[in-house]
């Protein structure tokens, strides 16, 4: 506890940091993508053990949509806790569609393979739009939400937790999996 006490203090953030340090993150993970290419490359299974590019935004758009979903019952004076029992867990998952990342029950950068199921069938272009729809409301709710706010709950840390962190993860996966691609070519 004293040592992110003093991580608070020591590195305060506003509402202008943040958002610039998430949209630097989320313009190095797009340039990535980019890279990739928009074809059949990111609908090819083998990229992180057995998923696509695909199934691995899949985790990036529930992730947001996660913590879009928070940002707007803070907005709305609403208030969550995490599940703290596997059924709650059930349940949540059940009621909107991804896990509860915050649940102290969940190891929080383990995919989802149910959420991955459940997407096998949407197609790409579709992925593609909800995960942007879902960033699009997180910058909006900061917009909307207050200093204040943020610090209370503890809005930089975890939004961090479920944007810029898993690019990171997930382009390092890239990554690694386009130089496997390149050393076999030569």
């Amino acid at each position: 506890m004293i040592s992110y006490l003093w991580w608070v203090i020591n590195n305060p953030m506003d509402k202008i940091t943040f958002s610039t340090r998430l949209q630097r993150e989320r313009d190095k993970f797009e340039n990535l993508l980019n890279q990739v290419g928009y074809t059949r490359q990111l609908t090819m299974k083998g990229v992180s053990g057995g998923l696509s590019i695909k199934d691995m935004l899949v985790d990036i758009l529930t992730r947001e949509q996660f913590i879009a979903d928070r940002l707007s019952e803070i907005l709305h004076g609403e208030i969550y806790s995490p599940c703290t029992s596997h059924t709650a867990l059930e349940y949540f998952q059940n009621k909107y569609g991804y896990p509860d990342y915050e649940s102290p029950l969940l190891e929080k950068e383990k995919r989802n393979h149910l959420v991955t199921y459940k997407h096998k069938n949407i197609g790409l272009d579709d992925i593609v739009e909800q995960e942007l729809a879902a960033y699009s409301n997180i910058l909006d709710s900061f917009q909307k939400l207050t200093l204040d706010q943020c610090r209370d709950h503890g809005l930089f840390h975890r939004a961090a937790e479920h944007t810029y962190k898993p690019y990171r993860r997930m382009s390092h996966e890239i990554n690694f999996w386009l130089n496997s691609i390149t050393a076999e070519s030569k």
